[in-house]
């Protein structure tokens, strides 16, 4: 049985709040990371949130390299991010199908921002501040979005437009 919780589990409904420098500088911490990216790699995701395992840490992960799930879409180096927050959203918005491993077989077209301005804190301390376009600005959006309490059902315009994988047709 897959340790991600499943749309319904209250964790994912959850605002998530700050992590602490002490709690992100515990060894433990990067043993947690590397179990999200394997996690998320079994599972062929391109991101995943820390409460998407039941957690209430503010944290996330994301990485796509040859990815069966989104074939052809941009290359993300493997990337964690601590405290994240968006600091601001481009107003052009961009359409595309969303899928998330805490709703399994299902994909939405989803509105996003093309591009974001993201702050967070990395594994190794450091404080960053970068703009994210395209599916990566879509990836930063979707997790930091479950770190909020949110599902990407919840920012679609035409729920007719929700349906699961094996009804879609390429």
């Amino acid at each position: 049985m897959s340790p991600i919780v499943k749309i319904g589990h209250p964790a994912l409904r959850t605002h998530l709040h700050n992590l602490s420098t002490a709690w992100i500088k515990r060894p433990d911490t990067k043993k947690l990371v590397n179990r999200m990216f394997r996690l998320m790699r079994q599972s062929n995701g391109v991101g995943l949130a820390a409460n998407q395992l039941g957690l209430p840490h503010r944290l996330f992960v994301m990485q796509c390299e040859g990815n069966p799930r989104y074939p052809g879409k941009q290359k993300i180096l493997s990337e964690v991010f601590f405290n994240p927050r968006i600091m601001s959203k481009s107003s052009r918005k961009a359409l595309d199908w969303e899928g998330c491993l805490s709703i399994p077989g299902y994909r939405g077209l989803t509105p996003r921002a093309e591009s974001v301005v993201l702050e967070a804190i990395l594994l190794n301390g450091q404080k960053i501040r970068r703009e994210y376009t395209g599916f990566a600005a879509r990836i930063v959006q979707h997790e930091t979005d479950h770190l909020d309490g949110y599902l990407y059902v919840d920012r679609m315009k035409n729920l007719t437009m929700w349906m699961h994988e094996d009804e879609m047709k390429d």
